[in-house]
């Protein structure tokens, strides 16, 4: 198939991409618009990207929407992020139905209102027969994960669920938020930073690391298809020769 001048191979396709929706603030600073005006740019971009993977079909696309870290941002901003989530997933949610893409949720769910926390669930069981996900990464820290994870390992330790010597990797993914998500083939960072931000640190151990210095509002579909066509130029060797 050829997309905006790339010829990309499906074969050679991701199975799970994962965005690092960075540059909403600068997108918006850059324009002398309040930063909010950034994230609801941000969201038009996201659901653009999510249509577009229509005619891609990946099955898995992630997306970092709110990090555990982002609850010391000004108390407006962070509001305004409940607010949108909640608004996304009202508009959204009967589209998702339509193009059979079920909605999944990594993070936890401390800190989040009981409203917001609903409406996310309520995404999650009326697409729970998609073909296609989509995986919002909300109120998410990798360490947190990992170290949550490694206390319910302890406390079925403690109950005589499990044993020690039961423990292994395969194991321990189970314990994680979204055992059900295969790892992170592709993770894609917008706005030109060049780090990962305790971001699916389990998930994205093999995954290819893909930066532009396009800031999230501005990345396209056209984007999109350039890092899926670097993507395949790549030789995946997971350690080995």
């Amino acid at each position: 198939m050829k997309f905006f001048g790339y010829t990309l191979y499906p074969e050679k396709f991701p199975r799970h991409v994962a965005f690092i929706m960075d540059g909403n603030g600068r997108w918006a600073r850059q324009r002398f618009l309040p930063r909010n005006e950034g994230h609801k740019k941000g969201y038009e971009t996201l659901k653009r990207i999510i249509e577009f993977n229509e005619n891609l079909q990946i099955p898995y696309i992630s997306a970092y929407a709110f990090s555990t870290e982002n609850w010391e941002r000004p108390r407006e901003e962070v509001d305004f992020l409940m607010d949108m989530a909640a608004k996304v997933i009202d508009e959204y949610v009967d589209r998702m139905k339509e193009k059979n893409i079920r909605f999944c949720y990594t993070g936890s769910f401390e800190r989040i209102s009981p409203r917001l926390r609903q409406k996310f669930e309520h995404a999650i069981d009326s697409t729970k027969n998609g073909r296609y996900v989509f995986n919002i990464v909300f109120n998410y820290g990798g360490r947190k994960e990992i170290t949550d994870a490694a206390k319910k390992i302890a406390l079925d330790i403690q109950k005589g669920k499990l044993s020690p010597e039961e423990i292994s990797e395969n194991i321990f993914e189970q314990y994680l938020y979204s055992p059900d998500i295969p790892p992170v083939d592709l993770l894609i960072r917008t706005s030109g930073e060049q780090r990962i931000s305790n971001f699916l640190l389990w998930e994205s151990a093999y995954a290819e690391l893909y930066f532009t210095s396009k800031l999230w509002p501005d990345f396209s579909p056209k984007d999109f298809c350039k890092a899926l066509a670097d993507y395949q130029k790549r030789q995946r060797r997971f350690g080995k020769i």
